[in-house]
């Protein structure tokens, strides 16, 4: 199942695939934990404190391409990491979004909304691109390890420590 998508500019090349191999050879600084289907990883900047994605193991572009054992897994344990999300940073909502127009990889993205976000009731595609990806909201070795950390154990209390593979 592990295809390519026809007709896409990047064919040869995925960002999505591109983490996960920096996952394998440890050096993904995001990495979180990896679960049955995907990897848990704290997202590069933190305009929404606690973005996190889930990538999927598999290359496929759509849902719907997913085998159904597979595809089931990946919805509960995308769930699980939400709930992760949700205990560890404590938002007022959280937004999932799997797209993909970009990087056609399943991946979820999971944006914790907070109180003081500036436009907390609209979506987070309303908020300029260019104010969340500031250099500012990148996170310090720190402030990602304890991201990180703080995720993680979550993630095990929600999913049980067998069920994933942490960072630690």
């Amino acid at each position: 199942m592990n295809t390519k998508p026809s007709g896409n500019k990047r064919a040869d090349r995925c960002v999505v695939c591109d983490r996960i191999q920096m996952i394998a050879e440890n050096r993904n600084p995001y990495f979180v934990a990896e679960l049955d289907t995907g990897y848990a990883v704290i997202g590069d900047f933190q305009y929404f404190r606690g973005y996190s994605l889930f990538l999927c193991k598999k290359h496929v572009p759509e849902l719907h391409l997913l085998p159904g054992d597979f595809k089931r897994d990946f919805l509960v344990e995308m769930s699980l990491v939400g709930e992760a999300v949700i205990k560890s940073f404590r938002p007022v909502k959280l937004n999932y979004e799997l797209l993909g127009n970009t990087d056609p990889h399943l991946h979820w993205h999971l944006f914790p909304r907070h109180s003081d976000d500036p436009n907390l009731k609209g979506p987070v595609s309303e908020i300029d691109r260019e104010a969340r990806h500031a250099p500012s909201t990148r996170p310090d070795t720190e402030t990602l390890n304890t991201l990180r950390r703080d995720l993680l154990a979550e993630l095990k209390n929600v999913a049980g420590g067998a069920y994933c593979q942490g960072s630690d």
